[in-house]
């Protein structure tokens, strides 16, 4: 039996329950995600694209699915304190897969940005909601037909014309059960011309359960908007990941994406940006840590449908142990695109001789007019580099520390704001030295 199969049947079980827990917006989508499963199957590891992940054994257990919506305690308090001060941010919580204000969201929040419940945006903003959700991401691929089956609520994010929100906005996503627990959360980002904000959305996973999060975020970025995200995991071992983005970008808009992968069980990120306008720019930026037998994949795949855009693509892993990871980064230039510049550069240091990476760089580009180049490669730690360092005083490990701290640092750079940087800095020292050891990065204090 299909893994997709017991979803088709829960859902056929329990559609009016389903349904009466979400919004007739999202629901009016569930009929056409139901057909293209019936059809559909999960990818396996070493088809096309997924070389090492394999989304069938994902989601083949049984996992628990909150479609009553049953209120599950978390204490936030005690699971979450902030390691790093001075970050000021509007923020609000998703346990599991419902979103949760906090009192300062609702009170800080400018005049023309909404940041709440998608479910309830569904219900107050019919008509908005109705013109984005669903028209971004694929309908046809498995996974998020299967989120458009299932989803009931996520996070809406609303940024009016013309309007420069100045404090980043911060989304906590916690996993908390006390049986296996599956996820299912939508997030859907519009950004009106000439808008402008910084995105944090954190996850982390609490207890000792298994945990499978099925997300898509959709998010449309229209003419001079500015979006830029950061997107940090530091959640359990036994936490399965798969994160399916997707954007699409007007004129003259910037969107910059940071994936940041600290700590983790397996994780897939799939990344789609369709460059619908002309004069837009897109940095899609990764920085991926791995030990033990920990999986990270990431996939990317920039579309320049439109000329004299621009794109660029920079992503680093470090992987000790027998963790594995695997990169597979794509630029397609449509005919009419002349003038497209697009870049992409993978580098991995392999820390130990027993992990593995996989790396595949794509071009497709049907155009002649255009500067566009890829790169990868894969090493080990500089021996002289450590010796030199080691004759210097420097222990061996905090020589190695160093250097792998070096050697994500090109990534970090292009982080924004100055503030986040910092802080995702400081995690990425705490995780090399081995003291990142649960999430402890967010809080509700950091307000």
């Amino acid at each position: 039996m299909s893994a997709l199969t017991q979803y088709i049947n829960l859902f056929e079980a329990n559609r009016e329950v389903i349904d009466a827990n979400s919004a007739p917006v999202l629901n009016v989508l569930r009929p056409a995600a139901l057909e293209v499963l019936k059809q559909s199957s999960l990818p396996r590891r070493g088809e096309e694209g997924y070389e090492k992940t394999d989304l069938e054994e994902w989601f083949a257990p049984d996992f628990g699915l909150n479609i009553s919506r049953v209120n599950i305690p978390v204490d936030i308090a005690k699971s979450f304190k902030c390691d790093v001060p001075n970050l000021s941010t509007l923020l609000g919580l998703v346990i599991n897969d419902t979103f949760v204000p906090t009192s300062t969201l609702r009170a800080n929040l400018p005049e023309g940005v909404i940041v709440t419940s998608l479910r309830q945006a569904a219900i107050e903003h019919h008509d908005l909601i109705a013109a984005h959700y669903g028209k971004i991401a694929s309908a046809n691929d498995a996974a998020t037909a299967l989120n458009t089956l299932l989803a009931q609520d996520g996070v809406f994010i609303y940024l009016g014309r013309g309007i420069k929100v100045e404090r980043p906005i911060q989304i906590v996503n916690i996993s908390s059960s006390p049986v296996a627990q599956m996820s299912v959360r939508r997030i859907l980002i519009i950004a009106e011309a000439g808008s402008s904000a910084d995105i944090l959305l954190c996850d982390h996973s609490q207890g000792e359960s298994a945990y499978l999060t099925a997300q898509v975020i959709e998010a449309d970025i229209q003419r001079d908007a500015a979006v830029n995200i950061i997107d940090l995991e530091e959640t359990t071992p036994l936490t399965r990941r798969l994160n399916q983005f997707y954007a699409r970008q007007h004129d003259n808009s910037q969107l910059a994406l940071t994936e940041a992968t600290l700590l983790n069980g397996q994780t897939r990120n799939e990344l789609t940006a369709d460059i619908n306008g002309s004069h837009a720019y897109c940095r899609l930026n990764g920085i991926a840590i791995g030990r033990d037998s920990q999986l990270i994949d990431n996939c990317s795949n920039v579309i320049h449908a439109h000329g004299d855009s621009r794109s660029n693509q920079l992503f680093r892993y470090v992987l000790d142990h027998h963790s594995i990871g695997s990169f597979e980064g794509g630029i397609e230039v449509a005919p009419g695109a002349s003038h497209t510049e697009a870049y992409q550069s993978n580098g991995n240091v392999l820390a130990s001789p027993d992990a593995r990476m996989h790396t595949k760089p794509r071009l497709l580009i049907y155009n002649d007019d255009v500067k566009c180049s890829h790169g990868a490669s894969t090493g080990q730690l500089d021996e002289s580099a450590l010796f030199y360092m080691q004759t210097r005083g420097i222990p061996r490990h905090e020589a190695e520390q160093m250097l792998m701290e070096a050697y994500v640092a090109d990534v970090l750079a292009h982080v924004n704001p100055v503030i986040v940087r910092d802080r995702l800095s400081h995690l990425i020292s705490k995780r090399f030295s081995g003291t990142l050891a649960t999430c402890h990065s967010c809080s509700t204090s950091c307000k």
